[in-house]
């Protein structure tokens, strides 16, 4: 029996996976705080209570993020980029182009068929083509941000922004919202926005069948259906697990493959 761990610290999430013999016992997503180190033991010991195991129960724990080096209880250490693309073969065997929109940043890769990288462009470090685009642009409307993908079903007239920069946006929503325009509009304009930005990075890698989004704005039905339309391609869900989890997944995976050698 093996028992393994991921755990993927972020900029705006923390996730941690649990896996026993390659399956799924544990998973936790928690806000990250100021601290790296606190973000891990936080997620970590939610997804340790779920299973009713303790840390010394887990036999080796890989971490990635941008805060991995600083996750005190990982053996391994593994970039974002690899890790996201394991776990997202895991999670959609077919998958051959990712987007991960991550908080701080967004990378598009294309895989093989082992779940190695062949080419992957990331953006500028933009907060226009990351979740914290959507994040801050949820607070002006005054909305949770989960409720920012369905604006995009409900608007009847997106408006558009002349910007997609997160400080002159934000001007625009605020604008928008003292003019009158319905929340829904301005929305779908946010979600459009993302999706256009993003959209001219997937186009630059050459994407192939079949494409998947990894990461929080994969729950967004408003970003993916606008950029699918965009770029003339299906992006297929994944159903297996939370997309969000798809890098500590693909730790985890490592994890296993360390202790196993397969």
């Amino acid at each position: 029996m093996k028992i393994v761990a991921g755990c993927d610290v972020g900029s705006l999430t923390a996730k941690a996976v649990i896996l026993k013999d390659r399956r799924i016992i544990a998973s936790a997503i928690v806000r990250s705080r100021a601290k790296p180190q606190q973000s891990a033991d936080n997620v970590m010991s939610e997804a340790l209570s779920q299973c009713g195991l303790s840390q010394s129960d887990i036999q080796l724990c890989v971490g990635t993020g941008y805060g991995r080096n600083q996750i005190p209880f990982v053996n391994h250490i593994m970039s974002e980029i690899a890790c996201h693309a394991k776990g997202a073969k895991w999670m959609m065997p077919s998958v051959k182009t990712i987007i991960d929109i991550g908080g701080q940043d967004c990378k598009i890769m294309r895989i093989d068929k082992n779940a190695q990288v062949q080419n992957f462009l990331t953006n500028d470090k933009c907060a226009s083509g990351t979740g914290r685009f959507l994040e801050v642009m949820a607070q002006v409307l005054n909305i949770d941000i989960s409720e920012l993908g369905s604006t995009t079903q409900k608007s009847h007239s997106p408006i558009t922004f002349a910007s997609t920069c997160t400080v002159w946006a934000q001007a625009d929503v605020i604008k928008h919202i003292n003019d009158g325009v319905p929340p829904e509009d301005i929305g779908a304009g946010v979600n459009a926005a993302m999706a256009n930005r993003v959209a001219i990075l997937v186009r630059s890698i050459k994407p192939e069948k079949d494409i998947a989004m990894t990461g929080g704005v994969a729950k967004n039905q408003g970003v993916l259906s606008v950029m699918e339309k965009i770029l003339g391609l299906r992006i297929k869900k994944i159903r297996k697990s939370d997309p969000q989890l798809a890098g500590a997944i693909g730790a985890a995976i490592f994890a296993h493959e360390k202790i196993t050698n397969n």
